[in-house]
């Protein structure tokens, strides 16, 4: 059982972080608030609490990695890096812009990013490589890679995921942040796939279940998946689309929406008074 401490401190992170994700989308400009908020708990997590990885040794060859399949959710990576210094905050600021260090996908050329991703469906491939090399290197490393659900409609992904267990990879989590909508509206009315877990299963792989915003469900089911041997496993993250922001809650406006002078005031009011709750 974690201690209640590690995890007040992980729910204060995830607030930090969409506050930062909230500052780099800004006023008049649009930006992936919804698919960011929904993975602020399991980035916590994964940066702060499970994966080894730092400033200082992201080129270490036994280093954790991590691949957000789902780059449009990329300012949330941003947040965590920049929280873990692996860049200066300054570069929050110049997000998107022609001098600045962030782009709008995760790209190689910024620090701790390991894959280029954006184009969905590609990510659990690019980790299964990873992988597979690292086993082979007989590396204690992991790897983490994170799905989006509308995601789950390309079939890239059951390729990969046939590989995977095919191979056996256990030194391989995925997580799909099952939030539910995507780009224009409800995931079930653009490509329905019900059923997550039992057709994860049905692909030969360990299926776990995890409150989303919840960092104790989320470590309980990292360390579940570590214990698994001879196939890999995924996580899937029960989320909501744009939370903590009463607005964007479930609003797929809010998948790459603009926040206006009023909204990014209420963001920021709103996260306040989640920091002020812990």
């Amino acid at each position: 059982m974690t201690e209640d401490r590690v995890i007040r401190e992980l729910r204060l992170l995830a607030v930090k972080l969409r506050r930062d994700v909230v500052e780099m989308i800004g006023v008049g400009a649009a930006g992936h608030l919804g698919g960011s908020s929904s993975l602020a708990e399991a980035m916590a997590v994964l940066y702060f609490h499970r994966m080894n990885i730092s400033k200082d040794n992201y080129r270490d060859p036994n280093r954790d990695r991590l691949v957000l399949s789902k780059g449009h959710a990329a300012l949330i990576q941003y947040a965590a890096l920049c929280e873990k210094g692996f860049f200066p905050r300054e570069e929050l600021k110049r997000v998107k812009t022609l001098d600045g260090l962030l782009q709008g996908h995760p790209d190689l050329s910024i620090p701790g990013i390991e894959a280029v991703t954006g184009s969905l469906g590609q990510g659990l491939s690019v980790a299964l490589g990873m992988a597979l090399a690292l086993r082979l290197d007989k590396s204690p490393a992991r790897v983490f890679v994170i799905m989006g659900d509308g995601e789950q409609s390309e079939g890239q992904i059951w390729e990969a995921s046939q590989g995977a267990a095919n191979f056996q990879v256990d030194n391989l989590t995925a997580f799909i942040d099952w939030n539910k909508v995507q780009a224009t509206g409800p995931t079930r009315d653009t490509f329905n796939i019900p059923a997550l877990d039992e057709k994860w299963r049905a692909f030969g792989w360990e299926v776990i279940r995890a409150e989303g915003h919840d960092p104790g469900s989320i470590i309980e089911a990292v360390e579940k998946a570590e214990l698994v041997k001879g196939r890999p496993s995924v996580i899937i993250l029960d989320t909501v689309k744009g939370k903590g922001f009463s607005f964007a809650e479930g609003n797929a406006a809010y998948h790459n929406g603009i926040l206006d002078e009023g909204t990014y005031k209420q963001a920021l009011a709103e996260l306040d008074a989640a920091k002020a709750a812990l």
